[in-house]
């Protein structure tokens, strides 16, 4: 220490032990030591009204803060919004538990702010939400929106939209050629809207369901303007049957991907009905039969020119020493010819677990399709 400050402090120690305040003790709370305001206690303090009001008006506005940006804080983290060149991106949706309907129309609820583009895994894992409306100037729909929605029974489009529509809650392109997205719980909702309550379900004597219940319920017919079954459109779709009609061209990436109930797929045409996919078709996308063990049969018309990796992966297996599933491929071209033309990829046949190795599907080249 400086002795400067050493004698400062000395100064005030001085000071100190030579003040004393000889206060009588029936004065103490009323004493007042010259050149200071006189005690309060006891007395109105003055404005008092006027200071109370003041702090009550203070506090108010901090709660109010308070509130307005806790609320903030949860439209943020329950809604997340990115700009774009042509209006709003809908990126997120974190559901904080109880959100059952959204409409997809302006972000922040702000209609100088229009949401043009559905991001990818926008609702990735919901599991609450039930309906879902797509406003009017939306144009960009990414195929993995709506991965995984597990409850989702309804995607509905306002009808000014000029890009997508929705047919009884299944969206479409515009113009009907492909189907975006059959919602995964749509199977509830056709229940209900046949009158089918869970305890009234048509059982059949084996435990499953009845004829009547799968036809109502768990059959889909596509319509037949369409051309593509879009990525993903019908991923964990609850479905035992689907009629894809002779015009389509595409089954993209991941289109039937793990639609286990899935038994049968039917075509529908010039050439009537029938168990295959659809004369005409090309292109077979990766991983679009992909887990789809009720599958006992498959027919590749001469048609298709691609068929992607593991594009009917683990749609057959081994129980009780048998081969089950899709335990051979059929294919309408013979052997050199369908090696010639058509574009395969790596592990596009099912296998399954043979000792101690996977061992791959046989191939029926040059096939009658089943009647």
């Amino acid at each position: 220490m400086s002795r400067k400050k050493e004698k400062h402090m000395h100064d005030l120690a001085a000071i100190y032990s030579e003040t004393k305040l000889d206060i009588p003790a029936d004065e103490v709370w009323t004493y007042q030591v010259e050149g200071l305001k006189a005690p309060v206690i006891g007395k109105p303090v003055e404005n008092a009204g006027r200071k109370k009001a003041i702090v009550v008006v203070i506090l108010l506005i901090a709660i109010g803060l308070s509130i307005f940006f806790s609320v903030r804080a949860v439209h943020s983290d329950t809604y997340n919004y990115e700009q774009v060149e042509d209006g709003w991106q809908f990126c997120k949706f974190s559901n904080p538990g109880d959100i059952t309907e959204i409409t997809i129309d302006y972000a922040e609820g702000d209609k100088s702010k229009p949401i043009t583009e559905i991001r990818e895994y926008a609702f990735n894992c919901d599991d609450k939400l039930i309906n879902i409306t797509v406003g009017k100037d939306v144009k960009k729909i990414d195929g993995k929106s709506f991965y995984s929605v597990w409850n989702l029974q309804n995607i509905y489009v306002d009808e000014e939209n000029p890009n997508y529509c929705d047919i009884d809650g299944v969206l479409y392109s515009k113009d009907k050629t492909e189907v975006i997205c059959y919602p995964i719980d749509h199977d509830a909702y056709l229940r209900e809207k046949a009158g089918i309550k869970e305890e009234l379900w048509p059982w059949s004597e084996n435990g499953e369901y009845g004829e009547d219940y799968i036809n109502a319920v768990q059959t889909y017919r596509v319509p037949e303007t369409v051309t593509k079954i879009g990525e993903l459109a019908f991923n964990y779709a609850n479905l035992v049957t689907v009629y894809l009609p002779e015009g389509l061209k595409t089954i993209e990436t991941l289109a039937f991907f793990k639609s286990t109930s899935l038994a049968n797929v039917m075509s529908y045409g010039a050439g009537g009905e029938y168990k295959s996919l659809p004369e005409g078709l090309e292109y077979i996308g990766s991983d679009a039969f992909s887990y789809d063990q009720a599958l006992t049969y498959m027919f590749i018309p001469a048609s298709v020119k691609y068929i992607g990796h593991h594009a009917f992966w683990d749609t057959c297996y081994k129980e009780d020493g048998e081969v089950k599933g899709v335990s051979v491929m059929n294919v309408a071209l013979g052997e050199n010819e369908f090696e010639g033309s058509v574009d395969t990829n790596d592990h596009w046949l099912p296998s399954y677990d043979w000792k101690l190795l996977k061992k791959t599907i046989d191939v029926n080249y040059s096939a009658q399709r089943e009647k």
